[in-house]
């Protein structure tokens, strides 16, 4: 017995208990319809319909069937219809790097609330390298991050760029803008982010291709840590400069410029390359994709 069957009896039933206008209305040829019959009459081992004069009428243990028959389809319907809106209407989980989750972010959710609000978002705020690892482990189903990508698994697609901005104490020694040249940004005590995080990653990329490695007197994973760090002298701090903005705005610290290195960046929507992406979650993308050009009110605002 299949829910072909079901339907197949249903139509009967719907018909007056006439088989041919079943069959045409199935859009099936009316054996088909007296085959299901009688092979749901064997299953059971009852008579569904029994045959009054020139008509057929149905048996109490028809309409038995019938009841939950209806049931059954009414179940189907509902089921169908959940499904197929389950893919639209979410959940979804999105990882952020630092950067992204505390400026970024905030807007990006708060835009896509307002046009989708039936879709559920549960955000993790972490660095790149538990992001790659949450989706390799489908535990997210998409994330933003900054600076590449390591594994092979994970496509990316950049969204926007970014850079980065070494910064200092306003008495530290240096004027505001100024350009140092490779011997004295080589000797530079550094204040930067822990390893693994995208701003890190960016600046150890670029050092390198400098030519030096610079070795940290600190790491933390608070940009607000070496916003302070720095304000007091304690050394010079590559920060992301939407992050410095307001500390730079407040004369806490001051901006440097250091001569032949390259600290552009990009922000990336990253995901695990076999995962299926529902339509929430593409609409999300898209979102990502062209905010600065479709909301370009709220986006000037919030940075």
């Amino acid at each position: 017995m299949t829910i072909r069957h079901i339907e197949i009896f249903l139509a009967v039933c719907d018909s007056g208990c006439n088989m041919t206008k079943a069959a045409e209305k199935l859009h099936i040829a009316q054996p088909a319809v007296s085959t299901a019959i009688k092979e749901l009459e064997d299953h059971y081992g009852i008579m569904l319909f029994e045959r009054l004069g020139r008509r057929l009428q149905i048996t109490e243990a028809g309409m038995r069937l019938k009841e939950y028959a209806q049931s059954m389809v009414e179940l189907m319907d509902d089921m169908e219809g959940s499904m197929k809106k389950a893919d639209s209407i979410g959940p979804i989980r999105i990882g952020a790097s630092m950067t992204i989750g505390s400026v970024l972010l905030p807007d990006y959710i708060k835009t896509f609330s307002r046009l989708i609000p039936e879709v559920q978002t549960h955000i993790l705020v972490a660095p790149g390298d538990v992001l790659e690892e949450k989706l390799l482990n489908n535990e997210l189903d998409i994330a933003l991050k900054e600076g590449a990508v390591m594994s092979p698994l994970i496509d990316s697609e950049p969204f926007m760029t970014d850079s980065l901005i070494p910064v200092c104490a306003a008495d530290y020694g240096f004027a505001s803008g100024q350009v140092l040249g490779m011997e004295e940004y080589r000797r530079l005590p550094y204040l930067l982010r822990e390893k693994g995080s995208g701003a890190r990653e960016t600046f150890d990329h670029a050092a390198d291709m400098a030519g030096f490695s610079p070795v940290p007197v600190w790491e933390a994973h608070s940009t607000t840590a070496l916003i302070n760090a720095a304000a007091k002298g304690l050394g010079v701090a590559v920060l992301p400069s939407r992050l410095a903005a307001d500390a730079l705005l407040s004369g806490k610290i001051i901006p440097l410029s250091f001569a032949g290195m390259n600290l552009t960046r990009y922000f990336s929507i990253i995901y695990h390359r076999r995962k299926h992406l529902t339509s929430a979650a593409i609409r999300f993308i898209e979102l990502c994709r062209h905010y600065e050009d479709n909301y370009p009110a709220i986006h000037d605002s919030g940075i």
